[in-house]
């Protein structure tokens, strides 16, 4: 009724107006007396809607009143009095009024009434007991006394056991969260501590209350341990709210000033910050619980780094495994993270990374790479970039990096670290902030830039000089003038001039970037203003020759990275005007040198440039200047990197041309001391002999007079050898890697200088000699003919290699008494590897006589007594070992001398061949008339070349092969020409057969190959097929044919590799059917079946010119049936559509090989490079037997057969 009432707002108005207080007493009383739920809460209902809408007063009286009911206790612990502590709760957490604690008359009853009541099992009492200590706690911060403590400090510590074990015990979740907020509120007070940091004179006046608090079920225990127990339950609970309370009591109790280490230390043995982690796992690593739950570990860990020891190494590995997965998901999109939460975890790691724990045994580089990244990258991906975030992570990249430069910073994880983060910097930084600068915050791009520093401040290792390679190479002197431009704070300046000096420090070493820091806060912002410091005069200021030094240094540095800072015209008159205003003290040589070197390499390579683009305009008297410091030695190509424009410059100037021979002698010095380039760095910086090979190769500059110049004044003067040494092996190094500075250092005169040295040698050591026989192989194999043909003094110095090799052999006799007396074969058996030089040298030279060139000296060597007679020794010496010389290969004195020994005889054939055409009877090379006769010319015969054929080692087969073959095309063409009959016997005939017959299936191809050809020819001459009909017996050619079809008739054997490896058997086949009477049983081989067999398994693409012979033999000889070729005529058409439509155009090489001896080189170097000399010259000679596998010549073939179809149709079957 009185509810109904109150509703009707004008008795409500009439009500509070006139008499607010008539019922306030009737109410208590009322609320007091029934035990009835629902009339208790109706009674509730009223008492808060008055207060709510009458004047203050009323709601203070009922506080008043109401806690006046509770404190006294009447009531007990019955319905009635738990109805009251629920009104009273509710009135305590009216938002009207902040001061209704004070009208509560006994505080301190009412809270030990109230504290009794935590005592009671009543889950709904104690709820109402903790809310209303709550909410007392919270409207009152002193005790009623005002002397400034808590209320509840009389109350602890045993209110706080009570608290506990109700966390502990409860499992309802409305009953945790007021005990969570009490709790809370308590840590927040800095009074959730032990027993012991409390003053018991505080509680005399409560003692009864104090010893009654004091149970056995918590007497004796510390309370941080039931703390502990307790937290676990709420930890773990499915009420979000719950959770998150849990972690912020959690957290406050760790901030508090009173946590000590020892409860630290409890708590992580209590397994607390597992639950942690299961609530991070539980989560999905979302907000706010994450929150919390960071701010929580970010605290344990601080308290456990002042306690080392205490957590251990396993916990540790875990926390970082969760944030890995946090920052993961984060990054790949998973989840959501706000910018607090991020920040925290970045945080979080630097304080793990920091740890001793983690510089210890413990190596995390791998975690620490994975979240570097994946933090690097959720910066990167997010639309709406957080300044504070991004910055966090650079400072987690730059903890990263430092913690790889820790400890062993070698080892392995800890390298691949380092390198995983300068690649994050390099593919996802660094073009984030050159990209991005003209709409990035100041903030961020001087974190970016302070990152970049921080790690080029680390340069112990060549990961950072790439690092500084690579910011260089991204234009980074431009880009910084643009930070410059748009950013115009001071903090900005003093990083990019000191970023620039740390650069100069990784790329040019030697702490060369200390002019910039020195003139860092002097320096100006704009690239005009640099140069207009530099055109000073330097007495004008004290600060100015440092700042000049500081822009020299900068224009130098960027042009070497081709980056102009400004125009080039500029660029030379300020550096011109510097060099005029400051010559006193440049002449004085009061600066020093390799300032003077920087400023001659800028100031070439502007002059350079010049040439290159445009007709500059020049200052004359700076340029004499500029050669006055070089002549002076005041400049010195070796202590400065230099840019390879600047250095062709300097090669191009006559003036200096002594003080470059000089500087040259200095590099050759020191490149043989060293055995490596002087200065580290890229190709366009670096003087190497790459470089000086490249000079030394063209035609505009002085590099090749240089050398020459510079050799023969060594030679002229005593004592240098050490340096002639020196720089011959420079030079063999750079023919080495440049085959065509050969050719310019013939043209200045190399040859004449050699020939000095020839007449000079008996002054030199053996190592000069070597040197000299480098460079001798390679101008040889590397000069054109032509070169060679119009310098006659070729000719004198080779024929003193010859001279030379004679009195190798055999030092005892004069070269008269070689050229009368046969060698020894003792003494020549096995020659030295000088020896085997020159062996190399002369056949080098007979390759050149094919060209026309050094025809003379060939001819010398073609008939020297001295040269025959070894060869014959050498041959006879291993033909004797039988079977025993397989053992004898290259690696064996023997052997390698045998193979050297058959190169010559190849070359000294071909040479035969090309200067004495019809003086040779190529009959002579079978079995002559007085077999015991040698030859009058360099040669070993058929016979004997069989025999190392057959015996030899794989390499003495491959060069015996191809004499043979070079041999045999020689007979055939002096044959055929001159319509000749063989001189030797069918049984001569027979036996060769049978070696070349032998050698058909070697597994050299080339060997195979060469025996194959030699037999083709073999099988075509007259008198063997006049003489025998052993070819119509002669199981050995038809087992040949049959492997070859039944191979080539196989299934899904076909392929081209397969096909190279049966043309050996194809060219055979093709010179059997090439005879006028073609053996009898080659029909039954090439049967109908086996011919369909092998068309079936050919395709378009595995058709070769011989496979096209092959078909246009059979064809002629009737072998092909009418499906048959129709079959071919499809394939052959597939196969011309196919060419013409790759247009391939594989010409054959006809250039020199070029490959050339390095100064460290073996013999096995010159036996590989005469080797593929032979291999490509026999390549190209071969003529119609060859492997031919061009484009061209297979149109040939196919043109061909449809030619012999046309005119032969009518006879096929």
């Amino acid at each position: 009724m009185l509810s109904r009432s109150l509703s009707i707002p004008l008795f409500l108005q009439s009500l509070l107006k006139f008499h607010p207080h008539f019922l306030v007493s009737p109410l208590v009383a009322a609320l007091s007396s029934f035990h009835d739920e629902p009339i208790a809460a109706q009674l509730t209902h009223l008492v808060l809607a008055l207060s709510a809408s009458a004047d203050p007063s009323v709601c203070r009286e009922f506080v008043a009143r109401v806690s006046d009911r509770v404190s006294s206790g009447a009531l007990g612990w019955t319905s009635p009095q738990l109805h009251m502590l629920h009104c009273l709760g509710a009135l305590l957490n009216c938002e009207k009024d902040n001061d209704l604690h004070a009208h509560i008359k006994d505080m301190c009853s009412l809270i030990s009434v109230l504290v009794t009541g935590l005592h009671l099992p009543s889950e709904e009492i104690r709820g109402e007991v903790l809310f209303v200590l709550y909410k007392l706690s919270v409207l009152q911060s002193t005790s009623a006394e005002g002397d400034g403590s808590d209320m509840l400090i009389p109350f602890c510590p045993q209110i706080l056991y009570l608290l506990v074990d109700v966390l502990m015990k409860t499992q309802n979740d409305d009953v945790r969260l007021n005990c969570i907020a009490l709790l809370t509120m308590l840590a927040r007070r800095h009074l959730l501590r032990e027993e012991c940091a409390y003053d018991t004179s505080n509680m005399s006046s409560y003692e009864g209350f104090n010893s009654k608090e004091t149970e056995e079920g918590t007497k004796g225990t510390s309370l941080v341990n039931l703390f502990a127990e307790a937290i676990k339950g709420p930890l773990l609970s499915s009420d979000s709210k719950v959770q998150i309370g849990a972690l912020d009591l959690l957290f406050h109790y760790l901030s508090s000033v009173s946590t000590s280490g020892y409860q630290i230390r409890v708590l992580v043995e209590e397994n607390i910050a597992d639950y942690l982690f299961e609530i991070l796992r539980l989560s999905e690593y979302k907000d706010p619980a994450v929150k919390m739950c960071l701010q929580t570990l970010k605290l344990i860990y601080e308290c456990i780094s002042g306690c080392p020891g205490s957590v251990s190494t396993s916990q540790l590995e875990e926390l970082i495994q969760v944030l890995i997965r946090m920052l993961r998901k984060h990054s790949d999109g998973d989840m959501g993270m706000i910018p607090e939460t991020f920040i925290m975890v970045c945080s979080v790691f630097v304080a793990l990374i920091r740890s001793p724990s983690c510089n210890g045994a413990l190596d995390l580089s791998k975690p620490i790479e994975e979240a570097t990244t994946h933090a690097i990258l959720a910066c990167l991906s997010v639309s709406e970039r957080n300044i504070n975030q991004i910055l966090q992570c650079l400072y987690l990249l730059k903890e990263a990096y430092a913690y790889s430069h820790d400890g062993n910073s070698i080892n392995s994880s800890k390298l691949e670290l380092r390198s995983g983060i300068l690649d994050l910097c390099r593919s996802h930084l660094l073009p984030w902030l050159v990209l991005g600068i003209n709409e990035m915050e100041e903030d961020i791009a001087l974190g970016l830039l302070e990152t970049f520093h921080s790690i080029l401040l680390l340069h112990s290792s060549t990961n950072t000089t790439e690092f500084a390679e690579t910011l260089i190479s991204s234009g980074w002197f431009s880009f910084s003038y643009e930070c410059l431009g748009l950013f115009t704070g001071d903090s900005m300046k003093n990083r990019i001039y000191l970023l620039l000096s740390s650069l100069m420090d990784s790329l040019l070493q030697d702490d060369s970037g200390q002019p910039i820091r020195e003139a860092a806060l002097h320096l100006p912002r704009d690239p005009i203003d640099l140069l207009f410091l530099l055109g000073q005069r330097s007495t004008n200021s004290l600060d100015l020759p440092s700042c000049q030094y500081a822009v020299l240094l900068i224009m130098y540095s960027s042009s070497l990275y081709d980056e102009r800072l400004a125009d080039e015209k500029l660029i030379l008159a300020s550096l011109e005007q510097y060099i005029l205003l400051n010559r006193v003290d440049f002449l004085n040589q009061t600066t020093n040198n390799l300032i003077v070197t920087r400023l001659v390499n800028l100031y070439s390579l502007l002059r350079g440039l010049g040439n290159m683009s445009y007709q500059i305009h020049y200052s004359r008297e700076a340029e004499e200047i500029i050669f006055q410091f070089i002549n002076n030695d005041e400049w010195d190509l070796l202590s400065a990197r230099i840019h390879k424009v600047s250095l062709k410059w300097l090669f191009q100037q006559e003036n200096i041309v002594n003080s470059l021979c000089h500087q040259i002698l200095k590099f050759c010095r020191s490149y043989n001391l060293e055995e490596a380039d002087i200065v580290i760095g890229n190709n366009n910086q670096t003087i190497n002999v790459q470089t000086l090979a490249e000079l030394v190769s063209t035609e505009d500059n002085y590099g090749a007079r240089l050398f020459v110049c510079l050799l023969a004044h060594l030679l002229e003067e005593e004592g240098q050898e050490h340096d002639i040494i020196c720089v011959l092996n420079v030079m063999a190094t750079m023919v080495h890697v440049c085959p065509a500075a050969c050719e310019q250092l013939s043209l200045h005169g190399i040859a004449k200088t050699i020939r000095t040295w020839c007449h000079l040698s008996n002054t030199f050591s053996k190592t000069t000699y070597t040197c000299i026989l480098i460079l001798v192989f390679n101008t040889l194999g590397s000069v054109h003919p032509e070169t060679l043909s119009a310098d006659q003094i070729w000719v004198a110095v080779t024929m003193k290699k010859v001279t030379r090799l004679m009195i190798v052999l055999i030092p005892r006799y004069s070269l008269l008494q070689m050229m009368e007396y046969s060698i020894p074969s003792k003494k020549v058996d096995i020659l030295s590897e000088e020896s085997l030089f020159v062996i190399g040298i002369i056949s080098l030279i007979l390759h050149r006589s094919t060209t026309k060139a050094l025809e003379e000296t060939s001819k010398a060597i073609l008939f020297n007594t001295c040269i025959i007679s070894m060869v014959n020794t050498v041959v006879c010496a291993s033909s004797s070992k039988g079977p025993a010389l397989v053992d004898h290969d290259e690696g064996t004195s023997t052997g390698e001398t045998l193979i050297f020994v058959l190169l010559l005889h190849y070359f000294a054939v071909k040479s035969l061949h090309a200067i004495l055409p019809e003086f040779v009877d190529w009959q002579n090379f079978l079995v002559s008339t007085n077999p015991s006769e040698p030859l009058a010319f360099i040669g070993i015969r058929c016979h004997d070349l069989c025999r190392l054929l057959h015996f030899g080692s794989p390499v003495i087969k491959i060069v015996a092969s191809y004499s043979l073959l070079e041999l045999f095309n020689r007979i055939s063409d002096q044959i055929n020409s001159n319509n000749e009959e063989l001189k030797c016997t069918i049984g001569y005939l027979m036996s060769t057969r049978s070696i070349l017959e032998g050698l058909v299936f070697y597994n050299d191809l080339r060997v195979a190959t060469n025996c194959s050809l030699c037999l083709t020819m073999l099988l075509g001459w007259e008198k063997l097929r006049k003489e025998t009909n052993l070819l119509d017996e002669s199981s050995w050619c038809r087992l040949i044919i049959e492997e070859m079809t039944v191979s080539l008739a196989a299934p899904a054997l076909a392929s081209q590799s397969f096909l190279n490896s049966q043309r050996p058997a194809v060219l055979i086949a093709i010179a059997l059917l090439k005879l006028r009477k073609s053996p009898q049983w080659m029909r039954s081989v090439f049967d109908n079946s086996s011919i369909s067999g092998m068309l079936e398994n050919l395709t378009a693409s595995d058709l070769s010119s011989e496979i096209l012979i092959l078909f246009r033999e059979l064809l002629k000889s009737n072998f092909l049936s009418t499906e048959q070729i129709a079959t071919i005529n499809q394939m052959l058409q597939e196969c011309r559509k196919r060419v013409y439509s790759n247009n391939a155009q594989e010409g054959l090489p006809n250039e020199p090989i070029k490959k050339v001896l390095s100064a460290s080189y073996d013999m096995g170097d010159i036996c590989e490079y005469l080797i593929d000399l032979m291999t490509s010259d026999a390549y190209i000679n071969t003529g119609s037997w060859g492997f031919h596998t061009d484009s061209k010549k297979l149109l040939e073939e196919i043109e061909l057969f449809f030619s012999t179809l046309t005119v032969d149709g009518d006879s096929c079957r």
